[in-house]
C-alpha cells in the first residue's frame, strides 16, 4: 500500500452525507447544512479504550489480549524493541490494519462509549474522526502546499464556508503557518521534512479529528525539526487524544503523560511516564529503559 494511499484513508476521506455510527456527538462535529458543512468547531478530545485487542498477520499474533486506556487531552508514548507490535496497536486504532492483505483484529476499541468495530460503524468517517501520521512524512506530491491541507476536506465531498480560512487555521495549529503563508501555491514536496510532517500534521487537522495517532513522526528528522515535532504535540494535546510510537525513549520522557511499554505482542507496563522511567514495577521494563536489550 503507498504512503499516499494511507493517508488518504486516514487523512478524512468520508462518504458523502452524514456518518452513521461512530461516536456520540461526532455528528455535531460535522453536521451537514444543505452541502456546506457547519462552521468549524474546536473537536472534543475522545478516550480510546482498548479491550482484550489481539492482532494477526495470518496465524502471526502480533498483539496479545491489550488492556489499555489513552485519556482525553494526554500524549501517551508506546515504547518497545522492534517487533513487539506497538505500531500494530496504533493502527488498529482507527482500523487501518484490516488493510493489510491477511490482517485482523479482536477485541474492541472503545471511542468513549463506542466500539469501532461495531458491526454498523462507517469505517471511513472513524479514520476522519482518529488521524494518523505516519513516520515518513508522504505530502501528496502533484498538490500544492493548500491543497496538501485541503485534500481531507475535498476528498469528503463537502465544502466548508470559507476553505481559505479552515486551511489558515489548520496551518496555524500545526505551527507552520508563518514559514509557508507566502507560498502556498508551491509545491508541498518542496518543503524540508521537518516541515513535510508538520504539513500532514495540518492536513489531518484540517478535517476536525479527536484523536490523533502518531508512528514514529519524527524518527526521520533532524534534532531542529524534532524538537519542533515536540514541541507541536504539547500544545495539540490541549485539544487532542494523542497516541504517539516512538524508539527514541528521551522523547518519550519528553511529551507523554503515560507510557505504555510493549514487548513480544504483550502489554508489559503502564503507567505515568516519570513512574514508568525511573521507578519501573516490571524488571523487563527497567530492563529496557536502562538499555540493557532492545
Amino acid at each position: 500500500m503507498s504512503a499516499e494511499h494511507n493517508e488518504m484513508t486516514t487523512g478524512g476521506a468520508e462518504k458523502q452525507g452524514e456518518p452513521q455510527h461512530v461516536a456520540p456527538d461526532v455528528r455535531a462535529v460535522v453536521r451537514e447544512q444543505g452541502d456546506r458543512v457547519a462552521a468549524p468547531v474546536e473537536s472534543p478530545a475522545r478516550t480510546v479504550k482498548l479491550q482484550g485487542l489481539h492482532a494477526y498477520y495470518g496465524e502471526q499474533h502480533a498483539v496479545k489480549g491489550v488492556d489499555l486506556t489513552y485519556a482525553a487531552n494526554e500524549v501517551t508514548a508506546m515504547i518497545g524493541p522492534s517487533g513487539c507490535g506497538k505500531s500494530t496497536v496504533v493502527r488498529c486504532i482507527n482500523r487501518m490494519h484490516e488493510e493489510i492483505p491477511g490482517a485482523r483484529a479482536e477485541g474492541r476499541v472503545m471511542l468513549d462509549d463506542e466500539d469501532v468495530y461495531g458491526a454498523e460503524v462507517d469505517v471511513v468517517s472513524v479514520r476522519r474522526v482518529i488521524g494518523m501520521v505516519f513516520q515518513k512524512p508522504n505530502p501528496f506530491p502533484t498538490m500544492s502546499i493548500f491543497d496538501n491541507v485541503a485534500a481531507g476536506l475535498r476528498l469528503s465531498g463537502r465544502r466548508v464556508p470559507n476553505l481559505k480560512d479552515r486551511v489558515e487555521q489548520s496551518l496555524r495549529g500545526a505551527g507552520l503557518w508563518e514559514e509557508v503563508k507566502d507560498r502556498l501555491g508551491r509545491p508541498g514536496v518542496g518543503l524540508s521534512g521537518g516541515q513535510q510532517q508538520r504539513l500532514c500534521i495540518a492536513r489531518t487537522i484540517a478535517v476536525e479529528p479527536e484523536v490523533i495517532l502518531m508512528d514514529e513522526p519524527a524518527s526521520a528528522l533532524d534534532p531542529i525539526s524534532t524538537l519542533k515535532i515536540e514541541e507541536l504535540v504539547l500544545e495539540l494535546k490541549k485539544r487532542y487524544t494523542i497516541v504517539i510510537v516512538t524508539h527514541n525513549m528521551q522523547q518519550a520522557a519528553r511529551v507523554a503523560d503515560k507510557t505504555a511499554f510493549m514487548l513480544a505482542g504483550e502489554l508489559v507496563e503502564f503507567a505515568d511516564t516519570d513512574t514508568l522511567f525511573t521507578n519501573p514495577s516490571d524488571s523487563r521494563t527497567e530492563d529496557y529503559v536502562t538499555g540493557k536489550f532492545g
